[in-house]
């Protein structure tokens, strides 16, 4: 196995691990206590959700993979958006986790040290920005898992 491959593997594992987390911490919740923010600030597991989805969704599915997904990232923490289901939530997660291990693992030896570009971009290199929406993503699941320690406490 080259180095390259343990790349686009590691990766791979790390975006399946998160969405894994993210299913964790949500499954004990019903989609009334996703949109509910226990707190005078931040934002709600769902919102958290939204904004992951089109995080990966734009700087891995579109600026890399040529998805031609379009970002809303102010619809991401929009309070009223509670038409979403749990379900609605959750599927449109996995399927940009889906993009995430699709895209890394396509990477050529090559891929990882292109130059990369986008709004509000973090990375300089494919790797570099790769490597970003993953911290990024378990930055968020970190909050996610405090939101429901709480969620749990006020429900019980």
């Amino acid at each position: 196995m080259s180095n390259f491959d343990v790349v686009r593997s590691s990766f791979a594992d790390y975006f399946r691990m998160v969405q894994w987390r993210v299913r964790e911490l949500t499954q004990p919740l019903s989609t009334e206590q996703l949109w509910h923010n226990p707190y005078p600030y931040g934002n709600s597991i769902a919102n958290l959700i939204q904004h992951l989805t089109g995080n990966l969704n734009y700087y891995l599915g579109t600026q890399i993979a040529g998805t031609g997904y379009v970002r809303h990232r102010d619809q991401e923490f929009d309070q009223s958006g509670h038409g979403r289901s749990k379900a609605e939530l959750l599927s449109a997660f996995d399927d940009a986790i889906a993009v995430c291990v699709r895209t890394v693992s396509a990477q050529s030896d090559g891929d990882w040290s292109a130059p990369y570009q986008a709004e509000l971009v973090d990375g300089k290199t494919r790797f570099q920005q790769i490597l970003a929406c993953a911290s990024h993503a378990y930055h968020h699941v970190g909050q996610m898992i405090y939101l429901q320690r709480e969620l749990l406490r006020e429900g019980g």
